[in-house]
This record gives structure tokens, sequence and C-alpha cells, in this order.
């Protein structure tokens, strides 16, 4: 299944309420989207048609979250008397709005790739799912720091260790798409800061001079699912109707995970 062919699915299954994608290009994954979304690229070149309600954000990914609100679009960016059916408190307290679904897919090197999931937990939320693009290189040479081949996926392989060694709390899955692969994280916890207190200490290991050594795991996706057999799992309406009901972590986290577990066992 292509890269894009599997998010168009996963907007459905996620029945996500809100949307970011870091990296636009042309907005050929943009126009998945058909919710209120927010779409971040220093330099994108939309030729695609959209179909949603979107902010387009011509800056980095870094200045963009270093906005006092980045996500004030998702409730209107208005007035918190209006459109209280959003979730806004009438004397101006908004509840927190969350990112049900993101995509990140910006600089191809794991610092960038490691900051934009750092700040895209920060607005996440148990329920919510984080996707991140270009995860199976398919060579050495397109999995360089120094881009020097067409197709290059940089160094963002790295992100699925890092979270793995880091952050034992969230369930990774690496998606076995085409052409590049992807990895979905599920669990967010915004309030956990390990990876932003471990950043530098991070980046020291993990920023290696060419050429790198892709894991032949990596190469060969040996712990790799099927993407339609994800997305037919018995877990993604559990998480919709624990996401709408607003229900907690502490009460929805637990039975997701092991929910996920079990159908990535199964596989």
């Amino acid at each position: 299944m292509k890269r894009h062919e599997f998010l168009r699915e996963l907007h459905k299954v996620t029945a996500n309420r809100t949307y970011l994608e870091i990296g636009v290009n042309d907005g050929r994954s943009l126009r998945l989207s058909r919710v209120p979304s927010i779409a971040v690229d220093p330099a994108f070149k939309v030729t695609s048609e959209i179909r949603c309600d979107v902010h387009l954000v011509k800056a980095t990914s870094d200045d963009f979250f270093a906005r006092p609100d980045p996500l004030a679009h998702l409730r209107g960016g208005r007035n918190p008397l209006r459109n209280l059916a959003r979730g806004r408190h009438p004397l101006g307290h908004w509840r927190r709005t969350t990112l049900d679904l993101s995509f990140i897919d910006g600089m191809h090197l794991f610092e960038y790739a490691l900051r934009d999931f750092v700040n895209v937990e920060r607005h996440s939320d148990w329920a919510s799912v984080i996707v991140l693009d270009d995860m199976l290189p398919r060579s050495v040479d397109e999995a360089a720091r120094d881009r020097h081949t067409t197709a290059w996926t940089g160094d963002v392989y790295k992100i699925t260790e890092i979270l793995e060694r880091h952050r034992p709390d969230l369930v990774t899955v690496l998606v076995d798409t085409q052409p590049t692969g992807q990895l979905l994280v599920f669990g967010a916890n915004p309030r956990n800061t390990v990876l932003h207190e471990k950043y530098e200490e991070i980046v020291a290991e993990y920023d290696v001079p060419d050429p790198q050594k892709v894991p032949e795991t990596v190469l060969d996706r040996v712990r790799t699912v099927d993407p339609q057999a994800l997305l037919d799992a018995g877990f993604w309406r559990p998480l919709v109707r624990a996401r709408n009901r607003g229900l907690n972590r502490s009460r929805g986290w637990e039975p997701l995970r092991g929910a996920l577990q079990q159908a990535l066992l199964s596989r």
C-alpha cells in the first residue's frame, strides 16, 4: 500500500477532529484532510486542491511551535466568547485543544524530527495518533544525512530506536507502506519531559557522520506491520469512542495499550 493511500484510510479509521501536518510540499497529503487543519512548511508550493479549513503556515516548525498559541486556528482563532460548542468556557478559559492526528514529514534529519515529535506531543493526548514519514530507507545512500540521491529519507529512521529506548511508555508501530514506510506512535503524554530533558544527550549520541550504519532490520523491514492489517485492527473503534467521550489517560490508555499490543502480536 502506498503512503498516501494509507494516510487516506488513516483519516477514516481515526475519525480525527483536528489535523496537523509538518512538511506540506505540494499538498498531496494535506488534501486528504476534511477537518480543521494546520499545515506548516517554510517553502510550501501547494498545487493540490485542498478541501478542509486549513491554516497554511509559512515557517519552520520550530518557529511555529514557539508562537504563544500555535493551535489557535483549531479553535477558530477568535474571541473565547464565540463558538462555545468548540469547547470554550464562557469566561474565556479554553478546554485544551488537542491534535487527534499529526503527520510529521519535515526536514529529514533525526534531530529535527525528534524536536517535531516533542512539540507535537505537547499538544496531543493519549488517544492521539502521531505519524512520522520516511522511516524505512531502502539503502544506506538513501539514509545519508548529506543528501546525494534523488529519493531521500535521511536518518529519521533513528527515531524508532530513540523512542523505544527513552519512551517505553509509548507504543510504536512501523508500517510497511511504500515507498519508505511510516511510524505510528500511540499513547502520547504531554506531561512527559524525558525527550526534552535528554535532547542534547540523544543528539550527541546519534549524530554520526555518513555513511550511516542502518540496521539490517530497518533495511529488510523485519519488524513492520502490514498497513491493511493495521487499518483492519479492532482497536480503532474503542480508541475513537474513548477519545470522543473525553476519557482521561488513567482510564483509557491501559485498555487501549493492551488492545494495541494484542493486535500486533496476532499479526
